[in-house]
């Protein structure tokens, strides 16, 4: 019998303040594909180009485990006011 490989958690990277396509690029190397952004203004605005964007908020925090789409970035463009 082969022993079964156990997981290893993957951990939230610190994202805020990178643009949007360092951190969901940072998650992917971290080992989960599929991470969620929305709009921090609350206007609904889709994220065309990604690099166009900077991450000011991240749930789950940092270190907390997670698995696809549990990543959620909250985003303003990057010419917006933020706490970068």
């Amino acid at each position: 019998m082969t022993p079964e490989a156990v997981a290893v958690p993957v951990l939230m990277p610190p994202v805020v303040c990178m643009n949007l396509q360092a951190a969901q690029n940072l998650i992917q190397d971290a080992g989960v594909f599929f991470s969620r952004s929305e709009d921090a203004s609350g206007a609904g605005r889709m994220q065309v180009n990604d690099s166009n964007w900077i991450v000011v908020d991240q749930t789950p925090a940092v270190g907390m485990p997670i698995e696809e789409g549990d990543a959620v970035l909250s985003v303003v463009k990057l010419s917006e006011p933020n706490n970068c």
